[in-house]
């Protein structure tokens, strides 16, 4: 059971992992920009910390300021939410470089669901239906519009 968890992110999915947290008997650690140093998500958090200023590249997205906020508020494991951080693979790993607990799918797996093209083969292979669509990656117009016709 985890301790601290640190959500790194904001908004309404922050809210539901912070209220969850809290049923839970778990701390939570609310991260914000220093434009929504006052948004409810702050308020409603144990620990809230700075990671940036407004700019979501040099804040939510900053994974060595997200990770340091995590290590300074002694979390044991870290939300990404969905957007900003959740479907990076680098961001998986580096939390498990510093042995936070990443709530949410490997680092392996993040990289495979990015890669439409590996997944749809992948599943294939496993027998689980798929949506029709080209062989691959369609390169140029004219596969485009093969694969359209076929289709």
């Amino acid at each position: 059971m985890f301790k601290r968890i640190l959500v790194a992110n904001r908004g309404e999915i922050a809210l539901r992992i912070i209220r969850a947290c809290r049923e839970l008997g778990i701390e939570s650690v609310a991260v914000y920009s220093t434009a929504d140093s006052d948004a409810i998500h702050t308020k409603l958090a144990d620990i809230k910390i700075c990671i940036g200023p407004p700019s979501p590249s040099r804040s939510y997205l900053n994974m060595d300021n997200i990770i340091s906020a995590a290590l300074i508020t002694k979390c044991d494991a870290l939300h990404p939410g969905y957007g900003f951080l959740a479907e990076n693979s680098k961001f998986e790993e580096l939390c498990s470089e510093n042995n936070i607990t990443f709530i949410g799918p490997s680092a392996e797996i993040i990289s495979l669901s990015g890669n439409k093209s590996k997944a749809i083969e992948i599943m294939k292979r496993n027998r689980i239906p798929v949506i029709p669509g080209s062989e691959g990656n369609i390169k140029n117009l004219k596969d485009a519009l093969q694969t359209g016709k076929k289709l």
